[in-house]
């Protein structure tokens, strides 16, 4: 924040240095009061940042030289008699500054300060009201009128565009397995459930897979968690390298891989889960080159009859059940208790 504060004060009291100075000058000001117009133009805002930088909160610190500026613009407002547009400016940049800063709340409070600014200013200066603004110090007043709520949206505009980046960031974590890179358990039944509305309203079939890895205890037993995790992610990447752009991979939890397969007739899906059983079968991984790893997959249609997308994950779940049951490594489809390759080869 003190950076970003840093940026707009030093463009907007520098500008209001020329508003002020100009106004003033008609009134003869005392040598004391042209140094701390100077001091406040062009060595507070470099004060401020060190300051608030230094401080062990930088957020209150910069809430106080805020607070500050708000108090000096009110003083500035007396010192130059209230001439109407060089003090309407002051104050109605101050105000947005606030606003911008920390809204409704933080406007009242530099309001506040504001007062006490005038009140400080009345007892020194015991002012008159000036009436007129000259031609001259509307000119002065003119850059910062233009220019400071230019550079003020600008700063607001990139902090909302970071603040936006950063959310869609997060996001994505909050949705993402971190050790595979897949949707995790959450965001994937969201999108199962996206899927089965799809298929209910379009009337149009798909296909989802559990995937296991058999005998995954015993491989962290024999070879270790890191052997593990890496038949994990070997399993994730060949999910993503292998399925459509429009399957969606996600892992279930442990090791458990699950799949949506939009649009594809249940002997198809059966047919991609079989090659991709038998690729992954066949992996050599070289720090560990007996290992020998192999998938129990478990696949469902969608039924029509189903009044939710649980019944559907339940299918699946079955299928995998009996894949696991009758000898792992294996694609066992809803309904039917033969294997993807005894289908295709009964004898």
């Amino acid at each position: 924040m003190a950076r970003r504060l840093y940026t707009s004060r030093t463009l907007g009291l520098v500008l209001g240095l020329l508003c002020v100075s100009v106004a003033m000058y008609p009134l003869n000001p005392a040598p004391w009061l042209w140094g701390l117009m100077l001091f406040n133009g062009l060595l507070w805002p470099h004060l401020a940042y060190q300051w608030a930088r230094r401080s062990t909160t930088p957020y209150h610190a910069e809430h106080r030289n805020l607070l500050v500026d708000a108090f000096m613009g009110g003083f500035w407002v007396v010192a130059m008699h209230f001439n109407p547009l060089p003090s309407a400016t002051t104050l109605s940049m101050m105000a947005m500054n606030n606003v911008a800063i920390g809204g409704l709340r933080f406007l009242l409070a530099g309001t506040v300060a504001q007062i006490l600014g005038m009140l400080a200013g009345w007892l020194i200066f015991f002012p008159f009201f000036i009436p007129e603004t000259s031609q001259l110090q509307l000119y002065a007043s003119l850059p910062l009128m233009c220019f400071y709520p230019l550079a003020l949206g600008l700063i607001c505009f990139r902090q909302a565009h970071a603040l936006g980046r950063q959310k869609r960031e997060l996001l994505a974590l909050s949705r993402t397995d971190s050790l595979t890179g897949l949707l995790n358990h959450g965001a994937w039944k969201d999108q199962l459930e996206v899927e089965f509305q799809r298929c209910q309203r379009q009337q149009q079939g798909g296909a989802i897979a559990l995937i296991d890895i058999d005998h995954f205890k015993s491989i962290n037993d024999t070879y270790g968690h890191v052997a593990g995790d890496m038949v994990l992610r070997h399993l994730s990447k060949m999910l993503m390298q292998n399925l459509r752009a429009t399957d969606v991979a996600g892992r279930y939890g442990g090791d458990e891989f699950c799949v949506i397969l939009p649009d594809l007739p249940l002997s198809s899906a059966a047919a991609v889960m079989e090659a991709l059983r038998d690729r992954f079968a066949t992996l050599g991984y070289e720090q560990t080159p007996a290992l020998n790893v192999s998938l129990s997959i478990g696949l469902a249609a969608f039924n029509p009859s189903h009044t939710d997308a649980t019944l559907w994950l339940n299918d699946a779940d079955q299928a995998l059940y009996e894949a696991k049951t009758t000898g792992r490594n294996r694609v066992i489809c809803c309904g039917d208790g033969r294997s993807h390759r005894e289908l295709l080869d009964p004898v």
